[in-house]
């Protein structure tokens, strides 16, 4: 047996059920789940149609680096989205099947296994990284996400000894659970240490496209790096999906794009892992990256929510709307994010996730104490629902 996966910590929702067990909540209410970040709008009809019109597909085994067709969307809406002036869909661009296969897989491409190497990510953060760390052999080094920074990274509190031995560095813009965005001096720093440590940097970008500002799109990383006159995107890989943005999550499809000189080697490694997506959902994912109109939608929908809940969970929780993505990154009055969790199960049937859970203490401070995720994932009454027993149990407290 593999030692390492000893390493790995209980998923953030396997902690939440045991907070819950013996818990009995409120019979008298139905029960409404703000926990987990599952998009749960329908999936557009342009996704649905391309996927049942191409099941001849499943009687042919995938190529691992993906259709031409795919990979030729994938870069049109690459150029399209970030006004990238030139990215190759055969070099620069790979098919995954979803973003989290893809964020772990990496890490095993990357990390060498050495003593003493380190994966540098966000706290709180997607449990992802830490698993991918762990099994890949390194140790995990967190950069805490505080509000004081307005939840963003302090990359300069990283002493230069953790840096030298660092071979990949997991960023998450926009942030899971914070909703932050990356700036273009903050990616500028992060180049500057790519260059003078030599690590790697894997952007998960898989909340890219639900943001509130329409005429203000999230930055991404690859755009980032040709502003900053990084055209070949050396040591940069940035990650997305469909999940997120087309209402997709069970169609597991996503893509990488990047340095060519990393995505060989992950095609390399992908191609003995299995990771070939089906050329059923190849030509469904095809149809997604080329349709824009299912995901401004889409972000309507989002937009609606926050502006209906807001003003029901300012009064009571410390909510700010983000920058991006469908989270209220809520800090709770009494500061126990697993007491208020149990608590407001139990009183009032409603699953939110405490920000405990997605984040590690270091130094005897845990970055997501004293604050909860709440997933705005619901259609708009279930959500407004959940805020106004969320508003009731504060006030009854």
């Amino acid at each position: 047996m593999n030692h390492l996966l000893k390493k790995l910590n209980p998923y953030p929702f396997e902690r939440l059920r045991e907070l819950l067990a013996g818990v009995e909540a409120n019979p008298a209410l139905a029960p409404l789940n703000l926990s987990i970040g599952e998009p749960k709008h329908p999936t557009p009809a342009v996704i649905t149609d391309a996927l049942v019109g191409a099941l001849d597909g499943l009687s042919a085994y995938p190529a691992t680096a993906g259709s031409p067709a795919l990979r030729e969307a994938i870069a049109d809406w690459l150029t399209q989205r970030y006004g990238l002036r030139q990215i190759d869909p055969h070099t620069q661009v790979l098919p995954v099947n979803g973003s989290r296969e893809a964020l772990f897989s990496f890490a095993q491409t990357v990390v060498d296994g050495a003593t003493d190497t380190l994966v540098v990510c966000p706290n709180p953060f997607y449990q992802i990284y830490e698993g991918a760390a762990l099994l890949a052999g390194a140790r995990p080094w967190f950069v805490e996400q505080s509000p004081e920074r307005d939840f963003r990274c302090d990359w300069s509190a990283v002493p230069e000894a953790v840096w030298s031995r660092t071979q990949l560095l997991y960023v998450c813009s926009p942030g899971n659970p914070t909703g932050s965005v990356m700036a273009l001096d903050e990616w500028r720093q992060l180049f500057e240490l790519s260059d003078r440590h030599g690590f790697v940097i894997a952007s998960d970008e898989c909340y890219s496209e639900i943001y509130l500002d329409e005429q203000n799109p999230p930055l991404g990383s690859l755009q980032a790096a040709q502003a900053l006159n990084r055209p070949d995107f050396r040591r940069l890989i940035a990650f997305s999906s469909l999940s997120k943005r087309s209402n997709a999550p069970g169609m597991r499809s996503g893509f990488v794009a990047g340095d060519a000189a990393l995505i060989r080697p992950f095609l390399l490694y992908r191609t003995y892992h299995g990771g070939a997506m089906s050329l059923t959902v190849q030509a469904a994912s095809t149809a997604a990256w080329r349709d824009e109109a299912h995901v401004r939608e889409n972000r309507r929908r989002y937009r609606e929510k926050f502006d209906t809940l807001e003003p029901v969970l300012a009064p009571v929780l410390s909510v700010t709307r983000p920058e991006a993505g469908f989270y209220f990154w809520a800090g709770v009055p009494s500061g126990d994010d697993q007491t208020f969790v149990r608590e407001l199960y139990r009183q009032y049937n409603v699953l939110a996730l405490p920000g405990s859970f997605l984040g590690r203490g270091v130094g005897g401070r845990n970055p997501g104490r004293g604050f909860v995720r709440l997933a705005l994932v619901e259609p708009e009454q279930p959500c407004l629902e959940a805020a106004q027993r969320i508003r009731q149990f504060v006030q009854s407290s």
